[in-house]
């Protein structure tokens, strides 16, 4: 079980591109954000919040917003992604993933504001998260969604991923991807470099 300082995390960020070329920068959330973050889920459509969430929810209840917030304990992150929209840095799609290290596996969800889907964000955004399993050494990342949520499950196919039956809730589908890519061969720069250092300080078989 690890626990990461926000000082720590606030280095690692990325840039996006639309379908478009269009810049978007993706982060982890800072404190800073909890009234954009809670507006941003405001301003989702009905179908979408109840798409990410399995529910129907008008905002963020107070402690599941304290949680999209507590970035780094018990190795779970919520990153998002924002453009300068009028002057301001306005959040337009969030992801929340949770390292489970005794399963080698990364689970996520994520959203992205109806006015930008279908502009790619959620693509470049699921191959972002690629990435950073692999960095965190995840053999395997995986999601689930509901079976009527055909959006979803249209990325999760085009972005390779297998489906199983949920478990647990007949109403879900899971989706899941091998993450089988060497730390030199992480696509994304930013989350490459902190692979090859964090194999360079595991110790080897022969210590």
């Amino acid at each position: 079980m690890s626990t990461y300082r926000l000082e720590e995390l606030k280095q690692y960020s990325d840039t996006l591109r639309t379908r478009d070329g269009e810049a978007v920068n993706l982060r982890f959330v800072e404190p800073r954000d909890t009234d954009e973050l809670q507006h941003y889920f405001r301003s989702l459509t009905t179908r979408s919040r109840y798409n990410r969430f399995f529910g129907a929810i008008s905002e963020l209840p107070k402690g599941l917003l304290s949680e999209f917030l507590d970035v780094g304990t018990r190795e779970r992150f919520t990153v998002v992604a924002t453009k300068m929209v009028d002057g301001f840095e306005t959040i337009v799609a969030e992801a929340r993933y949770a390292l489970h290290a005794e399963t080698s596996t990364l689970e996520f969800g994520l959203s992205v504001d109806d006015r930008w889907q279908g502009h790619g964000v959620a693509t470049a955004l699921m191959k972002n998260l690629e990435c950073r399993a692999a960095a965190l050494g995840a053999e395997h990342m995986f999601g689930d969604t509901l079976r009527s949520n055909e959006t979803m499950i249209s990325l999760a196919r085009k972005s390779g991923f297998a489906f199983v039956n949920h478990p647990d809730d007949w109403k879900l589908v899971r989706f899941d991807k091998e993450i089988n890519v060497a730390p030199k061969d992480i696509p994304c720069a930013s989350w490459r470099l902190p692979a090859l250092s964090r194999q360079a300080e595991r110790p080897s078989a022969s210590a």
